[in-house]
């Protein structure tokens, strides 16, 4: 099993920053994939960002330069927000796909970080 918990969510004002972290912890040969969702109010999950040893990184539209995810090391990732805008609030997820065996890797989320952008 791997658990994920997720920390740097906040109020924060609009044009402001704030970086999220993700740690996974558990047992697991290797995690090949990490990422970001969130969900606003009323909104579905969406996808933010994500990387991928292989395939590198996915982000969405609405990122356009002010979100960069990073992998600190094989358990950590982080993003980094700039430029926030009040329809940025949202809870903001964790994801992971880890190898915990020879087989295919299988999903795994955090509890989720609140994020909230207002004046």
């Amino acid at each position: 099993q791997v658990q994920l918990v997720e920390s740097g969510g906040g109020l924060v004002q609009p044009g402001g920053s704030l970086r999220l972290s993700c740690a996974a912890s558990g047992s697991f040969l290797s995690i090949p994939f990490m990422g970001w969702y969130r969900q606003g109010p009323g909104k579905q999950r969406e996808l933010v960002e994500s990387i991928h040893t292989t395939y590198g990184t996915i982000y969405a539209d609405f990122v356009k330069g002010r979100f960069t995810i990073s992998r600190d090391n094989d358990r950590t990732v982080s993003l980094q927000m700039n430029t926030l805008k009040p329809e940025d609030t949202a809870v903001y997820y964790c994801t992971v796909a880890a190898k915990v065996d020879v087989g295919v890797p299988s999903n795994y989320w955090g509890q989720g970080t609140q994020v909230t952008v207002s004046s």
